[in-house]
């Protein structure tokens, strides 16, 4: 009979693996769904709606082929925590099921995390974000390392890194991820930019293309390089001087007419009040 949890070779570790180590035992082929609760360490937060009405509609020809893996809950009492099944259990929901198939096995926290992780990533569920923020929770709370995560899920450490580095990006860069705005190909490009922000709206208002949004990244480097090898070397000295004395960044910039601006560039409100004490006490 062919194991319903075995993965594709070349994947790091499958389900059928980490189930072998853990102690599973069957419980009632059926459990009433009301007494299931949702994954805690669950990594995906968003559910791709056209797909989870497929998968609803093929449960409702054909019912749940692969059990949902579950384990006691440790905070409710009579209720099985998901461990591997989330989009199964929901779809069942969806399709009006009362009861579906488990299988409950013993598992720790780390075991948990471990079996969402690798459910979603090799089924190729997770955004590019929840796949990142799942490894770096391996990592922080589970004293997992890069090449550690990269064996266990069997992709490249290379991978594992670019996921991570996604996690630098700012707030509105990662919304815009999340929901699918732009690809992490986009992502990987806009990593490390000061004006990730603003380039990721211009990827999405002019729908550029990753190559595309290379080249764009290429020519505001140059454009950038070059303003910074022409500038007056008096407003570079005075740039640093000024910086030196407040602790933080400043831009001048200086017109033919000697018109110009001067701007700080302060990361949290420690530096603006700083900033603002400087100015006080000496104007």
């Amino acid at each position: 009979m062919m194991n319903p949890f075995k993965t594709k070779k070349g994947l790091g570790r499958g389900l059928s693996s980490l189930i072998g180590d853990a102690d599973s035992k069957p419980i009632k082929n059926k459990i009433s769904i009301s007494s299931i609760i949702r994954n805690k360490f669950q990594p995906r937060k968003s559910f791709d709606k056209e797909k989870m009405d497929e998968l609803t509609n093929s449960i409702k020809e054909r019912g749940i082929i692969q059990p949902i893996i579950v384990r006691k809950s440790a905070e409710q009492n009579d209720k099985f925590e998901i461990i591997a099944g989330e989009r199964r259990w929901q779809a069942a929901q969806n399709a009006g099921l009362h009861e579906v198939p488990v299988v409950e096995i013993e598992a720790d926290n780390l075991k948990s995390l471990e079996f969402a992780i690798v459910e979603n990533v090799q089924r190729s569920d997770l955004n590019p974000i929840e796949e990142a923020k799942g490894y770096k929770k391996l990592i922080e709370e589970f004293n997992y390392d890069q090449d550690k995560v990269s064996k266990f899920i069997g992709k490249s450490r290379a991978h594992v890194s670019n996921c991570l580095r996604l996690l630098s990006l700012p707030d509105e860069v990662i919304l815009s991820i999340e929901e699918n705005k732009i690809s992490q190909g986009h992502a990987k490009v806009l990593v490390g930019l000061d004006n990730a922000h603003f380039l990721a709206n211009k990827i999405i208002n002019k729908k550029l293309s990753v190559r595309q949004a290379e080249s764009l990244v290429r020519t505001l480097k140059n454009y950038k390089g070059k303003n910074k090898s022409i500038k007056n070397p008096n407003l570079v000295s005075l740039e640093s001087s000024i910086e030196e004395k407040t602790g933080i960044k400043v831009f001048i910039r200086n017109k033919k007419n000697n018109t110009g601006q001067v701007t700080f560039e302060y990361k949290d409100l420690d530096q603006l009040n700083r900033l603002i004490m400087v100015i006080k006490a000496n104007y």
